[in-house]
């Protein structure tokens, strides 16, 4: 009998122990994954305000803004603040990582701004708030599913691709037709992309649980790619539904 009890015993703290770590990994993942969605959320306030204040400026800002050379410095700048997060992520403490972030947060509503003088605000509101509701169904998704989601990875990157190119062929030819097809194929691309990035964020955890700062600055990173999958569908979704001035 006693060496039942033992035995019973310390199956009973092996399960106990298990229970206690699973508990720990869930909480922490939990803390991760939040962390994510609010550097993502704050840069989408900072270039929701700085793309609002540059509509309210309008008249001379407008055509400094964009109908002149700087046009060109607003377009890219975004992009090169992309280069800098993903070419110096290792070498960046968290800290001046998290400040490019904000920056190209702030670039990026400079890039917005323009809509505000091509789209109607109901047509931007009634767009902004369907990306909303369809980025946070898919994350959720990604975040819940069983199913693994990596297959779609490299379908979708390929996918992304094609329409950069599809993209870039219609600043020449102008087509109406292609245009609608590009933007209905973006807001598809986007919509898996948002489903697979949380879940692959969700499995890096693992990877990045040990490091404290290495933790942290995946949290960024992690923003960057959500931010990057918001902004584009909902550019996407005000092209394809979207009433012009």
């Amino acid at each position: 009998m006693s060496d039942y009890d033992r035995n019973a015993s310390a199956r009973w703290g092996s399960s106990v122990a298990r229970a206690g770590t699973a508990a720990e990994i869930d909480q922490g993942l939990r803390s991760y994954m939040l962390g994510i969605y609010n550097h993502m959320t704050l840069g989408l306030a900072i270039s929701a305000l700085v793309a609002l204040g540059i509509y309210m400026i309008g008249g001379p800002a407008r055509t400094l803004l964009y109908q002149t050379p700087l046009k060109w410095v607003i377009m890219l700048a975004p992009l090169a603040f992309v280069f800098i997060l993903s070419w110096r992520f290792d070498r960046m403490s968290y800290g001046a990582l998290l400040g490019t972030f904000w920056a190209f947060a702030a670039a990026m509503g400079l890039s917005l701004g323009a809509i505000g003088f091509v789209f109607k605000a109901g047509s931007i509101i009634t767009a902004l708030l369907a990306t909303t509701v369809a980025f946070a169904s898919l994350s959720l998704y990604g975040y819940t599913t069983k199913r693994s989601l990596s297959g779609f990875g490299n379908f979708l990157m390929m996918g992304l691709i094609g329409l950069i190119v599809a993209m870039v062929v219609n600043i020449f030819l102008k087509s109406p037709a292609l245009h609608f097809a590009i933007s209905g194929i973006g807001v598809l691309i986007f919509a898996g992309l948002t489903a697979w990035d949380t879940q692959r964020l969700k499995e890096e955890y693992d990877y990045v649980a040990h490091d404290g700062e290495l933790m942290q600055k995946s949290s960024v990173m992690g923003a960057l790619s959500l931010y990057l999958n918001f902004v584009n569908m909902f550019q996407f979704i005000l092209s394809l539904t979207g009433s012009r001035e």
